[in-house]
């Protein structure tokens, strides 16, 4: 059975991604900052293992810890919700470490047996904040954005070796912890003038009761991107990043 590695699966898309996988047979390495087996049911077609995307060395640890791999899903990502003016820039490199050189660092470590295969699949998961701006939310979909032009750009570089590469964009998805995550990190910190802003935002999106993304739509998602090589470059994943996709190609 086929083999994938998948950043960032203590919780949220990249967990339900990993039991997707599992469930249907495949051989899963499931990596995240510091392992927890306890969050999967015992499997031998399960390693659980550090990385850290941030850390060269770790990459390199964890590429060679998990061997001969078919599919890498870059799922590891950071939330900023904050005005521009305050998110400090060590924040800002900080999102963008994760996000989008994390992304670009662990693509690049599986690429040699990849190439030396002449197969292999790279899926990076995004959002589609990437298609529809939103206010407050400046660094993180510029470092999301950075991820959709690296990952059509490299899709061309790698077709040659037999080398897919293909996006997942996800809606909004208020049940995961990442999105806990990202109000916690950067709520407190909105500039005073900018409240306004923020409390129209927050309202909104506290009485919006359309359609929203579930982890396991991403995980269907990742997994047609991983299986089906007639898929497009860019897969919505949710009822409401369908719409949205949708409407920005009208």
């Amino acid at each position: 059975m086929p083999s994938i590695l998948i950043t960032g699966c203590s919780s949220g898309f990249g967990l339900e991604t990993a039991r997707l996988f599992l469930a249907r047979g495949w051989h899963v390495v499931a990596t995240m900052r510091s392992p927890r087996a306890d969050l999967f049911a015992p499997s031998d077609r399960l390693r659980v293992v550090a990385l850290d995307v941030t850390d060269p060395a770790s990459i390199a640890a964890a590429i060679a810890a998990a061997g001969p791999i078919d599919v890498v899903v870059n799922n590891a990502g950071l939330g900023q919700l904050n005005a521009l003016e305050g998110v400090s820039l060590g924040a800002i490199r900080e999102i963008f470490e994760t996000n989008t050189f994390g992304t670009m660092a662990v693509t690049r470590a599986v690429l040699p047996q990849f190439r030396a295969r002449g197969a292999g699949v790279v899926v990076n998961v995004t959002s589609t904040v990437t298609l529809k701006p939103l206010p407050l939310l400046s660094v993180y979909t510029a470092s999301k954005a950075a991820v959709n032009a690296f990952t059509e750009s490299l899709a061309l570089e790698l077709e040659p070796f037999g080398i897919r590469a293909r996006l997942v964009l996800p809606g909004r998805a208020p049940a995961t912890r990442f999105s806990d995550n990202a109000r916690a990190r950067t709520v407190d910190a909105i500039p005073e003038a900018y409240g306004p802003l923020a409390q129209q935002v927050f309202s909104a999106w506290q009485q919006d009761e359309g359609p929203v993304t579930a982890a396991e739509d991403v995980a269907e998602a990742v997994f047609r991107a991983a299986t089906d090589p007639s898929c497009p470059m860019q897969l919505p994943a949710g009822a409401d990043a369908v719409i949205w996709a949708a409407e920005a190609a009208a």
